[in-house]
């Protein structure tokens, strides 16, 4: 062979080296390109997604604290009604052992009487009401004719 046909196939694999040494070159480049385009997409799909995540996060500590809130004043209205309940319930008793002292009184001045005037306090919680007659009311420094007044709504003093 002669040795100008040996330098030629040499600068012939060389070149054809090149060639394929160019065009991975290119296609690296154009990959990192890809690459690259990808993660931008990525991130840009991350940080809407951390947005949407803050929003809700947001609207989730807003409706807790809104449920506490109102879980707190239903407690505070309970504990209101409650202690109103026992506020009655006391004075309820402290008009139950009034009644009772009343009735033992009334026993000592006049003893047999309570057993035929009717039930007066005990542990039955009766609403006792007394219905007042006209002819009831003494008649003190009314004139008579004012107490027959018809529809003024009740006596006048003069």
């Amino acid at each position: 062979m002669d040795t100008w046909l040996i330098v030629v196939i040499v600068i012939a694999v060389l070149v054809v080296l090149a060639l394929i040494a160019l065009a991975a070159a290119r296609r690296g480049k154009a990959g990192r390109a890809r690459k690259q385009e990808q993660a931008r997409d990525h991130l840009q799909e991350a940080q809407l997604r951390a947005s949407r995540a803050d929003k809700e996060q947001a609207l989730a500590d807003e409706q807790a604290a809104r449920a506490r809130r109102e879980r707190a004043e239903v407690e505070e209205r309970a504990a209101a009604a409650e202690r109103e309940a026992q506020d009655r319930a006391g004075h309820a008793q402290q008009e139950r052992s009034a009644a009772q002292e009343l009735k033992a009184k009334a026993e000592k001045l006049a003893p047999g009487l309570s057993q035929h005037e009717g039930h007066v306090g005990g542990g039955q919680g009766a609403d006792v009401t007394q219905q007042i007659r006209r002819e009831d009311i003494p008649h003190e420094g009314i004139r008579s004719e004012d107490t027959r007044s018809e529809g003024t709504g009740g006596a006048t003093r003069s």
